[in-house]
């Protein structure tokens, strides 16, 4: 990392932040009795019924009410919600830590594609486990796309962020473990990182760590 030439970070957070694994929510919606899941659900196409619940054109009940059509049995609205957060895994206690330690020399900044469903799991999360009250103790501003209605990988989002934090492009690092946002941020002209299977911004940062523990 050039540490000199970055001066805000935008973070994802599903893959990023927290560990997440969709397999893990197909393989319950298919012991639910849903037909096709795996058919059904796309994270890249823009106007399916997933991203239109990522951008808050429907609600959560919508969302409940149109998923459980696609069941062989009646569901409730708390199984299929225990089924959709079923992807949304721990998130580290010592990626809690980076962030505090980051946002003492950067500008840092969360955007993600979401929902309010996952959305007030991993809030939960966050303040039952690690004690945060809210993502505004760890980042100058959390965008999240139900909140803002735009998504990634689409430069709209990321012209979004810019203008509304006031943002130097070029001095502006963007991390995502999704190459399709990591190719739109650098189309919007931020410097972007992917993060590959296997890597974790604790291993991405921790020279970095030892640059500014000595400044």
């Amino acid at each position: 990392m050039k540490a000199r030439l970055i001066r805000n970070i935008i973070f994802d957070f599903g893959g990023v932040i927290c560990n997440i694994d969709i397999s893990i929510t197909e393989r319950a919606f298919v012991e639910l009795g849903i037909r096709q899941f795996d058919k059904e659900y796309s994270v890249t196409d823009r106007d399916n019924f997933f991203g239109s619940f990522e951008t808050g054109k429907i609600t959560p009940q919508q969302f409940r009410d149109t998923m459980a059509r696609y069941f062989d049995k009646p569901v409730t609205g708390k199984e299929i919600d225990t089924a959709w957060n079923a992807l949304l895994q721990d998130i580290p206690a010592s990626r809690i830590a980076l962030l505090r330690t980051l946002a003492n020399h950067y500008r840092l900044f969360l955007l993600s594609n979401t929902n309010e469903i996952h959305f007030l799991k991993y809030l939960k999360e966050l303040q039952e486990v690690h004690g945060v009250s809210g993502f505004e103790d760890l980042f100058e501003k959390a965008y999240f796309s139900h909140q803002i209605g735009l998504r990634k990988p689409f430069r709209e989002v990321f012209d979004f962020v810019v203008a509304d934090a006031g943002l130097n492009r070029a001095e502006t690092l963007f991390i995502d473990d999704s190459v399709q946002h990591v190719e739109g941020a650098r189309e919007a002209g931020l410097q972007a990182y992917h993060l590959r299977e296997g890597e974790s911004i604790t291993d991405l940062f921790s020279t970095e760590m030892q640059f500014l523990r000595k400044r």
